[in-house]
């Protein structure tokens, strides 16, 4: 391996890496990359197989025969150019792929014994340390106790960053502005107010509006004004006084609203001119009881949509009970009982007596069906109201193949908690739910809402504030 200027830094990756994204290869700019013979084995292990982890790593190995293609054993010694992907009008970056190409003499200390696969991959990088004097050797792995047995001998060690959505999540996007009390001062001049279709709409001018999203919700400290961004437009915004679902009168299957951000919420569940609606929030703040309550009014009230589709990623909380018996269905059932538990409670809103209750019970079973995610690929669902439960847990390439599998007349709710994640490989910042939230806040059809208030019941509510 050639000696090269300090500035540039010699990455070494650890298998999880391009196990998690395979583009991971083009996105270290200026800089090298070296690719150790135990992370070649490793992928060589896990290529076999439906999972997300296999089809990565069969993109890995297809984007190294790409990079290998036509070059000689000098060429691959002394580094391969790594074309620069992202950026078109530039053929190729300037940072190489090395591979190992020859064993190193026996650098492992003796407070890492054995054959690990890490430890070998520390050996490795320690090795490359000795014999690149001028040159910065880095390990770049997801594996936390990796970066720091690493650190403990002084090893540089980082985090895979470029999945990351945000740099911190403080920044997501949080669906909803509330006004200063000045507010009318600086913005409510000129004000234009007019009514269509039973809705009242106002065009509100200043600097503010252009801060705000379409669909995005504003509230006043009081609410009392609350209302929906429908337009943005140069220097002003176009916004719709929001429905109050507080009142009974306009209870949704016999819910109501218990705060500001449900309100809201209901607005954007009930809103036709909105094709996909992402709720984040804690445990009990009512994400998956208004989303089923939205539905089931869209269903069989309105008839907007012919059914309710749900699912959900099978992450379970502890360890593992095993296979489960029955058909697609059957096997959905005990991971959907966050869905039987909010029909209970929907059902024994509903008047009628105990004949009448069992007629709706039965209703709507016909309405709700209960489907795997692991079938989802190829489908089309046109005139469903879809709701995906447990987005956190969701990457963004499975997040992208679930929106895509909409048809015309659809809307898909995706409900999750980003601080409730269960996958070994993902985070707050990297979490399918942040990557959709961020991705979408600018879209006309599009909206979220962050619920912050948990109505479950006092004894739940204080011990997500406590706990």
């Amino acid at each position: 391996m050639n000696q090269v200027n300090a500035d540039r830094k010699l990455f070494v990756l650890d298998t999880n890496i391009l196990m998690h994204d395979p583009m991971a290869l083009y996105h270290f700019e200026e800089h090298d990359i070296y690719l150790p013979m135990v992370v070649l084995e490793e992928l060589d292990n896990h290529k076999t197989g439906l999972s997300e982890v296999a089809r990565n790593v069969r993109q890995t190995n297809r984007i190294l025969v790409e990079l290998m293609a036509n070059a000689t054993h000098d060429q691959l010694v002394a580094g391969l150019p790594i074309p620069n992907y992202f950026d078109k009008s530039h053929s190729h970056g300037t940072g190489r792929l090395f591979f190992q190409t020859t064993g190193f003499e026996d650098t492992q200390p003796f407070s890492l014994p054995g054959h690990k696969a890490d430890n070998t991959l520390l050996a490795t990088a320690l090795a490359l340390q000795k014999k690149l004097t001028d040159q910065q050797v880095v390990i770049v792995s997801k594996d936390i106790n990796l970066r720091i047995k690493a650190g403990i001998l002084g090893i540089p060690a980082e985090d895979y960053y470029n999945d990351q959505v945000l740099d911190d999540v403080s920044l997501l996007h949080g669906g909803m502005h509330v006004l200063e009390n000045h507010f009318w001062d600086t913005h409510g001049k000129n004000m234009e107010a007019w009514q269509d279709n039973g809705k009242t709409f106002y065009r509100i001018t200043g600097p503010l509006t252009q801060q705000w999203n379409p669909n995005d919700c504003i509230s006043t400290e009081d609410n009392d004004f609350q209302a929906l961004v429908k337009k943005i437009e140069p220097g002003s915004a176009v916004v719709q006084l929001a429905r109050d679902y507080t009142q009974n009168k306009h209870a949704v299957w016999g819910i109501t609203a218990r705060n500001r951000e449900q309100n809201f919420a209901l607005n954007l569940l009930l809103d036709p001119d909105i094709d996909f609606v992402t709720l984040q929030g804690s445990a009990g703040t009512g994400k998956t009881l208004m989303t089923i309550a939205a539905g089931l009014s869209q269903v069989l009230d309105q008839r907007i949509f012919s059914e309710i589709i749900m699912t959900r990623v099978t992450i379970p909380v502890g360890e593992d009970i095993g296979f489960l018996p029955g058909t697609e269905e059957e096997k959905m059932t005990p991971w959907m009982g966050a869905l039987m538990d909010n029909l209970e409670v929907l059902q024994g809103s509903q008047e009628g007596g105990a004949f009448g209750r069992g007629a709706t019970d039965d209703l709507i079973k016909n309405k709700i069906k209960i489907r795997s995610l692991n079938f989802m690929r190829g489908r089309t669902f046109l005139n469903r109201f879809i709701i995906i439960d447990e987005a956190q847990n969701l990457t963004s390439k499975q997040i992208k193949t679930l929106v895509t599998r909409v048809g015309p007349g659809s809307k898909i709710i995706c409900l999750g908690d980003i601080k409730q994640i269960d996958t070994p490989y993902l985070s707050e910042t990297t979490s399918g739910l942040t990557f959709a939230v961020d991705r979408f806040k600018h879209w006309e059809h599009s909206a979220h809402m962050t619920l912050t208030r948990g109505e479950r019941s006092r004894l739940a509510y204080y011990a997500a504030e406590h706990l």
